[in-house]
Order: structure tokens, then C-alpha cells, then sequence
């Protein structure tokens, strides 16, 4: 991706998002449905960026 710039302020936002998410699935009550919840959006958004999903899928 060249010519873009990421600010240390957005890194870390992306980073305490990523920490907080870690957290959800750690305290959850049902681990793997808030990992499954958790992946569903990872993969909006990927989508959303124009990512194709699948390559990135085992």
C-alpha cells in the first residue's frame, strides 16, 4: 500500500480494538461463539476493503 501513511494514533486505536476484541473472547461465556461473532465481522470488514476472504481461510 504505498503512499499511505498510518498515524501512531490510528495504529494505536487498532491495536486497543484488537485487545478489546482478544478480551471478549478470553471473558466469554461461550468462547468459540464469540470468536465465530468475532471472525463474521473481521471478514465484513475485509470484505468491505475488497479482500477476498477465502485465500486467507485454512
Amino acid at each position: 500500500m504505498e503512499g499511505i501513511e498510518v498515524t501512531e494514533k490510528v495504529l494505536m486505536t487498532l491495536l486497543i480494538e484488537e485487545y478489546s476484541k482478544l478480551q471478549r473472547i478470553l471473558k466469554s461465556a461461550d468462547r468459540d461463539e464469540e470468536l465465530q461473532y468475532q471472525l463474521k465481522i473481521a471478514r465484513a470488514k475485509l470484505e468491505a476493503l475488497g479482500v477476498v476472504v477465502e485465500n486467507l481461510e485454512k
